[in-house]
């Protein structure tokens, strides 16, 4: 049976301080076993901070990943701003792996008035410099573009597996809420979840789905794809279904909850998975 180790995206609402070593100690309070620091406003953490977090995350057996700050556009129309972006992947490879952290996920580009092709190979492009520069520097960590929830965002699934299969060192980070949200309603089922897991399996291989970066929440969506997260219980999002998926494609991996309510919809899908695969 698969392994799934349930967190939070940023520090729990409960912790006693907002910082990362206060999330740390709550989430081990909880019963939660992963955290995903979240770099989103910029990645302001000094390396020698990073070697602390990730010490204290060993001691109390909690995982990490990272998500890269949301100024992030390798389409940006502005050579000087897709620069930018290219470092700030490199800053946050930089902390996650100073942390000890799995892998880090970010959202990649926007098309703008680009053909979604031109604009594929300007990310991998980006990407590949990327991977060179992490090459030099003994820099290693899973960098994972995430799947988005809007249609003018760079990010379907088979993009990102397009990504995963042409670079090594690219793998996908899979936030099932966005795929239902940018589809306006699609890929909410056992089935269609099951499908999703099983072209990931087809094109990068068992070993993709035995480390598999996952997001997880509730979600608002319209016309334009996603809109906002929700907790789970007041969204249309069937999670349960997603679960047994998870269990019975023998998934392992992150399970990232990125709800409003942190930390309760994290335990929900902690103890929810349990119980499916308890019997």
């Amino acid at each position: 049976m698969g392994l799934i180790r349930f967190g939070t995206g940023g520090v729990p609402h409960s912790a006693a301080k907002r910082t990362t070593e206060a999330g740390l100690e709550r989430l081990k309070e909880l019963g939660l076993d992963h955290l995903e620091v979240e770099f989103v406003r910029g990645v302001k953490m000094k390396i020698d901070k990073a070697r602390e977090i990730g010490k204290l995350a060993k001691e109390l057996g909690i995982t990490l990943t990272a998500h890269g700050p949301y100024y992030i556009n390798l389409n940006s129309p502005d050579e000087d701003k897709r620069k930018a972006s290219v470092l700030r992947i490199l800053d946050t490879a930089r902390a996650g792996y100073a942390m000890g952290a799995r892998s880090i996920t970010f959202h990649a580009a926007y098309y703008g008035d680009n053909d979604p092709e031109d604009v594929y190979v300007r990310v991998r492009d980006h990407l590949h410099e990327v991977l060179k520069v992490m090459k030099e520097e003994g820099i290693k960590i899973d960098i994972r573009p995430e799947t988005t929830g809007k249609p003018n965002q760079f990010g379907t699934l088979d993009e990102i597996i397009k990504l995963s299969s042409e670079l090594p060192g690219i793998l996908p980070c899979v936030d099932f809420a966005h795929i239902h949200a940018r589809f306006g309603g699609r890929f909410n089922s056992y089935d269609e979840f099951t499908a999703i897991l099983k072209k990931i399996e087809r094109a990068l291989g068992r070993g993709a789905l035995e480390s598999l970066h996952m997001h997880m929440s509730g979600i608002e969506y319209g016309d334009k794809g996603e809109i906002n997260h929700l907790n789970l219980e007041e969204s249309d999002f069937r999670y349960r279904e997603l679960l047994k998926a998870l269990r019975d494609m023998d998934v392992s991996g992150y399970a990232v909850c990125e709800s409003p309510d942190l930390e309760e919809d994290a335990l929900l899908l902690k103890k929810t998975y349990g119980k499916l695969t308890s019997h």
